[in-house]
């Protein structure tokens, strides 16, 4: 049997979209997209910093050797690669709105589903039906002379607990520091010192060590941070003293309500995937402003995830009570449990978010399915390990490294992640549990490791999330807009979610734990789901109703609610 690969870089590197199959018929389809031409290769890679590379480099790949094709994703999921079957030909992109006019795209309820748990849509699923994603950290194979075209899935690695620990907090500073300033070494190797880089500087512990260790490195570095203006915990100061020890410049970036606004519609574009958290447009307007000056962007991502930053206290006490209590039923569901309300989103809420049709659809699907192999034990003896793999696989892999590469490079940016870093995450799970956790500080080891570099306040203050105020612009800045964006008629015309669901949300009257701030990043997450679908799938176009509150002054609405209470 014949086997066809081709590849079609575009214009706009570093994208691509490329076949591999029997029907040549096909061919005709990659005409509809702009600027594609036909150029037969091998294989290809892709890397997050570096554009269309080498595979020894390469957060992405593709390889075609005689009748077989390989699919590959290296472990942090930095860069997406997605595929979809069209009848004996396999189509494989870099972005998902390639693959769009090859197919009628019907919306997955799946998918969706997903989102709304996560706030980002689960691997191997996409929100388009018959497209998927290859899974962060491994390969999928398709063999000729397999006529069904059923890929084989390979783990290329685990994040797992090494046998012997480190307990030597002296000798774990040592080799941290060694580790950080490799992996510096290794990611500005290509850079001159003459020319600008910049660091998305937020004040947070990971963001200020990545600007350090840069300018350790002798690189001319300029920080850019965001200001909310309205933000009621600003970490501006931080940043702005950050900069002040490094003597760096730090151009401080307007994330205004207005400013977030203008930027929504360019961002869900540039995202290719719906992601639902409210830092997503301000992250936009970071990389849009860097890209005024420099060409190659540095972030502290992944951080978090190698040395726990995340608040895990709650979940070790509740792993630890199960196991005192051993009449408990189920105590890897129960824990998975646990770990899936650490996302805040809408589980639990569907029979109140989802049209009955839909609801019906989505009562067999387990969220907790798509967590299993993430919070696997047989990995991770040590609850802490389990917690970080977990964080690593899904936070990481599906959600934070994707969107900051897509966002980066909508700017033109190489996006580079100095803590996604295979040698140093490896060395992470040989380090004991008391020298990421102790007593109530958490990441523990780095800030011992980082201390003499930085500030005191900044190294061992507690750590705040980035203060996107989405709650008090949905109520004041963007309050007729949300008429717009979740309008009643739209959504009964999609048939998903219950067309009062934004009215439900801002009264308070969705759930108990859907209040104060959880109310704006309920909304917001629906708003981006609709904002995607609209803007990037193309649903059509609806006359919008008025059959919602969003079109009075948020005052009378307020006053209007309390009367009728």
């Amino acid at each position: 049997m014949e086997r066809i690969g081709q590849i079609y870089p575009l214009d706009q590197a570093p994208h691509f979209i490329g076949y591999w199959g029997v029907d040549k018929e096909v061919e005709a389809w990659i005409r509809s997209i702009p600027t594609a031409s036909a150029v037969p290769v091998k294989h290809i890679a892709i890397a997050a910093a570096y554009g269309i590379t080498n595979r020894d480099r390469a957060d992405a790949w593709v390889e075609i050797t005689g009748d077989c094709l390989i699919l590959g994703r290296e472990a942090f999921g930095r860069v997406p690669l997605y595929w979809m079957r069209q009848d004996k030909t396999i189509w494989f992109a870099s972005q998902l709105q390639l693959l769009l006019p090859l197919q009628r795209n019907t919306v997955s309820i799946p998918a969706v589903y997903g989102y709304s748990c996560f706030s980002y849509v689960p691997n191997p699923l996409t929100p388009v039906e018959g497209i998927f994603t290859i899974p962060a950290g491994t390969e999928q194979v398709w063999q000729g002379q397999d006529e069904s075209l059923q890929p084989r899935s390979v783990r290329l690695n685990q994040w797992q607990e090494a046998d012997e620990l480190i307990t030597d907090e002296t000798l774990a500073v040592s080799e941290l520091k060694r580790l950080l300033k490799k992996s510096i070494d290794i990611k500005t190797t290509d850079l001159s010192s003459s020319e600008p880089i910049g660091v998305l500087l937020s004040g947070g512990l990971d963001s200020s060590v990545v600007a350090a260790l840069l300018v350790q490195a002798g690189l001319k570095v300029r920080g850019y941070t965001l200001d909310f203006g309205d933000a009621v915990n600003s970490e501006v100061p931080y940043a702005e003293q950050v900069a002040h020890h490094l003597n760096i410049p730090l151009v401080k970036v307007d994330a205004s309500a207005k400013r977030v606004k203008q930027a929504l519609i360019s961002t869900v574009k540039a995202l290719d995937l719906p992601f639902g958290d409210g830092v997503t447009v301000p992250l936009y307007l970071l990389c849009q402003a860097a890209s005024q000056d420099v060409q190659v962007i540095f972030n502290g991502e992944g951080g978090d995830q190698l040395f726990a930053g995340w608040t895990n206290k709650p979940l070790i006490a509740s792993g630890v009570y199960r196991s005192l209590q051993p009449e408990s039923n189920s105590p890897l569901d129960e824990f998975t449990e646990a770990y899936l309300r650490t996302f805040h989103r809408l589980w639990g809420y569907e029979s109140q978010v989802y049209l009955p049709a839909i609801y019906d659809q989505i009562r067999s699907l387990q969220p907790a399915d798509w967590l299993q192999d993430a919070l696997d034990p047989t990995h991770t003896t040590d609850l802490l390990q389990r917690l970080r793999r977990a964080t690593l696989m899904l936070k990481g892999a599906q959600n934070i490294h994707p969107r900051a590469t897509a966002i980066g490079w909508a700017h033109g940016l190489q996006v580079r992640s100095p803590f996604c870093d295979r040698d140093l995450a490896d060395w992470t799970f040989r380090l004991s549990g008391a020298l990421t956790l102790q007593g109530s500080c958490e990441k523990y080891i780095l800030k011992r490791a980082v201390e003499d570099w930085l500030p005191e306040e900044i190294v061992w203050r507690e750590k705040r999330g980035m203060g996107v105020p989405l709650t008090l612009r949905c109520f004041n800045n963007w309050w007729s807009s949300l008429g717009d964006w979740l309008n009643p008629a739209k959504l009964r015309a999609e048939g998903l979610l219950k067309p009062d669901i934004a009215e439900q949300i801002v009264a308070g009257r969705l759930g108990a734990h859907i209040q104060g701030r959880r109310i704006g990043e309920t909304l917001w997450l629906l708003m981006m789901w609709e904002l995607w679908r609209s803007e990037v799938l193309g649903s059509e176009a609806v006359k919008p109703s008025w059959d919602h509150p969003f079109w009075m002054p948020k005052a009378i609405w307020s006053y209007r609610r309390r009367w009728q209470e």
